[in-house]
């Protein structure tokens, strides 16, 4: 498909309504018969919707989803940190498994309300289901995806089903009960919801952990990108300098010409990301990974109306792991040569090894 590369294009794309994630004619997509429960859940995703239906499940989402309740995880995100810190081994340990994976998932799991005993299930459901989203699909692999999906499903509505007749000051609770001009959301809206809350929060976070440490330790890891000052902004440039996904795609709704190229209504475009933050129109030296330099915007969780709704969660819990995690181990050094995984369109190591 054509890609677009350029920060300026992509910014205007991500907000142009001629572009969207929906598919223009779905009874035209054939979907294996194989493969229907993945999607059947994929359905009620804001991720793939449009207007209407977008703007209504993503306002009744926000209604539980409010950065009140976002802000008040920060010292338990803050303890929670600490105390994985607290059992890092002497010996060189992957940080991915131990401290990269471990945080943002157990806090989705908290802010849902699952016991936090189900985080390892909740992973391998996480893991198997986003292969569908990469490159090396394989029959075996959109067979976990789909089995997995299954059963991450009947999960959440037995849990719905506990949490409609009592209640609690969790995630799921408040998804119940939202409403928006009168309507609310269906069972299946709230599963896929929770579902999406955990793969995409989980797995971009991830990510963006592993890279960013990666970075540091690579360029000095500098006590002064540490401070309550300057951490916001260390953020920003490790999504600016490697994002988690470096790709977002959208259909064309209308014939469009988009940087001299004529786009027909039905064809799908590639917003490359990873390559607008090295964009040197955008950026003086891009290719330099500098925490002090102001990043005013970059397109790690996207634009315009499909903009991540966890990059406040995901923020908070990079910045507040990253300081921790270098506050506590300034001469945090990596053991083995990282590589990458072969998970495109996800960007993020197989592991990294380090020792305090």
């Amino acid at each position: 498909m054509p890609a677009v590369f350029s920060y300026s294009e992509i910014d205007k794309l991500f907000k142009n309504r001629l572009l969207g994630r929906e598919a223009i004619n779905l009874s035209e997509v054939n979907i294996p018969k194989r493969l229907q429960p993945f999607y059947d859940i994929e359905a009620h995703s804001m991720l793939e919707l449009e207007p209407p239906r977008h703007t209504q499940l993503r306002k009744m989402v926000l209604h539980a989803f409010t950065s009140r309740r976002i802000a008040a995880l920060g010292p338990e995100i803050k303890n929670l940190c600490h105390r994985l810190i607290d059992n890092f081994p002497n010996d060189p340990f992957d940080i991915l498994s131990t401290y990269a994976t471990q945080v943002p998932v157990i806090v989705i799991a908290r802010l849902l309300g699952v016991p936090e005993s189900m985080t390892p299930q909740l992973l391998r459901w996480s893991n198997d289901m986003v292969m569908m989203y990469q490159a090396r699909r394989t029959p075996e692999l959109e067979g976990q995806a789909v089995t997995s999906a299954i059963e991450f499903s009947s999960f959440m509505a037995t849990y719905i089903e506990e949490r409609r007749n009592k209640p609690a000051d969790d995630l799921i609770s408040h998804l119940i009960a939202a409403e928006e001009d009168g309507a609310r959301l269906s069972k299946d809206e709230v599963i896929t919801t929770c579902i999406l809350l955990l793969n995409a929060g989980h797995e971009a976070t991830v990510h963006t952990l592993g890279n960013g440490i990666k970075a540091l330790i690579e360029h000095g890891a500098d006590p002064a990108w540490f401070t309550p000052d300057t951490i916001a902004g260390t953020v920003e440039e490790i999504l600016r300098y490697d994002p988690p996904l470096h790709m977002f795609t959208r259909y064309i709704y209308d014939d469009v010409k988009i940087g001299g190229h004529e786009l027909s209504r039905g064809d799908q475009v590639a917003l490359m990301i990873g390559a607008s933050g090295r964009d040197p129109n955008r950026w003086d030296d891009p290719n330099k990974f500098d925490p002090i330099r102001r990043v005013q915007k970059n397109h790690a969780f996207g634009a315009g109306i499909h903009f991540c709704l966890g990059a406040p969660l995901a923020r908070m819990e990079m910045q507040i792991a990253l300081k921790a995690l270098f506050d506590r181990h300034p001469n945090l050094r990596i053991t083995a040569a990282p590589n990458y995984a072969n998970v495109y369109h996800f960007h993020g190591l197989e592991a990294l090894w380090v020792q305090t």
